[in-house]
């Protein structure tokens, strides 16, 4: 550790007992995208005893506390998100999910109470010069809540100059810091794709247009639009994640239906993998005699990270934690993340905070995930330090 920021880890682990109670207590009580009132009132809370002027509601749930230091014009954003997954907790944990169906299984709890022990330190020791807009944002999870704040004028009412966000990710080595220039998660896309034929007795399918054999078909043609398509060296995913149709052995239905999950790196192969997509489904149709449908939706956009700011919060990290805990280039993942959107408006960068390796530690969106608590003074301390950083006193 680099000694001249061995005060912001002196901070937290004094506050860390407060910040394990906040996170457990946010656990025990998940709540799911847009109904995050709990959850949203507890930060609310928080930031207006701290002295924050604080919005709430937001794309419904979403809070925005703004604390302003000195005359400097620079405006930095921190975003932290709230919501919880449909899953049954597995945990066991005393503190587990008093809400059945519902738990925090990808550690939100925690980003939002590192976020929460940054924002204590800073309005103590408003050690900066300029605008603070620390944002906690509802909905991360497939439901688009960021877009849906940069609709209702995030932005616009809380303009900011850089935006960070991190996710605790297990798999790299506890604390570590992870940093990536550039396209950093895949864009997320989803296609509902109809067969339409004519069903029949199984006995004489050659009185039928089976549908099902022709959605056999798509299922795989649709693996070599990867492999046929995308040039070798970019990342594109096509899967098929449902298939359904019929209810007998000896019937042939009138449809067929298949979900689709579409993921590329880059922003041409996503436009690629959506126009072979439906060129491919129709093609393979009519060859069958049927006909074939395709409801294509675009969910989240490639998350960029600008590489000025990426560069910036790298060297926080460095001067934070020192060279053996931070990756400097970490690889790519495929998963997707909605804070894309407000990449697409702000320059910023998402990176990621390693949970630990080893069998023992489970991965996000598992029933037995639980979040690592030792991450928090991590977490919180390099968001104090990266504000003060980044919007230095004169």
């Amino acid at each position: 550790m680099i000694h001249a920021a061995k005060h912001y880890f002196d901070y937290m682990q004094r506050h860390a007992d407060a910040l394990v109670a906040i996170r457990r207590d946010i656990h025990q009580h998940p709540e799911l995208g847009f109904e995050e009132h709990r959850t949203s009132e507890l930060v609310a809370q928080h930031l207006e005893r701290w002295g924050y002027r604080v919005e709430r509601g937001i794309a419904g749930t979403g809070v925005v506390g703004q604390l302003v230091c000195g005359d400097g014009p620079r405006r930095l954003g921190l975003r932290a998100d709230m919501d919880a997954l449909p899953i049954d907790e597995k945990t066991g944990v005393p503190y587990a999910s008093v809400h059945a169906g519902i738990m925090h299984a990808c550690g939100h709890d925690g980003h939002t109470a590192m976020l929460l022990g940054a924002a204590q330190y800073l309005a103590e020791t408003r050690h900066f010069n300029g605008t603070l807009n620390l944002i906690f944002q509802p909905a991360e999870e497939g439901m688009g809540g960021a877009r849906r704040m940069i609709a209702e004028g995030l932005f616009e009412r809380y303009p900011c100059d850089a935006i960070y966000a991190l996710h605790n990710m297990p798999g790299y080595p506890e604390r570590q810091l992870v940093f990536r220039d550039g396209a950093t998660m895949a864009s997320s896309d989803y296609a509902t794709i109809v067969v339409s034929g004519v069903g029949g007795h199984g006995a004489h399918p050659h009185r039928c247009a089976d549908p099902i054999v022709a959605a056999a078909s798509i299922v795989m043609a649709l693996q070599t639009i990867v492999a046929r398509n995308v040039p070798p060296m970019q990342m594109g995913v096509v899967t098929v994640g449902a298939i359904h149709g019929g209810n007998a052995n000896n019937v042939v239905p009138d449809t067929v239906t298949l979900e689709l999950s579409v993921r590329a790196l880059d922003r041409d192969v996503r436009a690629l993998l959506e126009q072979r997509v439906k060129a491919l489904v129709a093609a393979q149709a009519q060859s069958y005699g049927v006909k074939a449908s395709v409801d294509y939706r675009q969910g989240f956009p490639v998350l960029v990270n600008t590489d000025e700011a990426t560069a910036f919060a790298r060297q926080v990290a460095l001067e934070l934690v020192g060279e053996s805990q931070v990756t400097l280039d970490g690889p790519p993942r495929s998963g997707s993340e909605d804070f894309a959107f407000m990449l697409e408006q702000c320059p910023g960068s998402y990176l990621f905070l390693g949970a630990g390796t080893g069998e023992e530690v489970c991965m996000v969106h598992n029933p037995a995930y639980n979040f690592n608590d030792t991450l928090l003074t991590t977490g919180a301390a390099y968001w104090s330090c990266l504000t003060e950083r980044y919007l230095a006193a004169a």
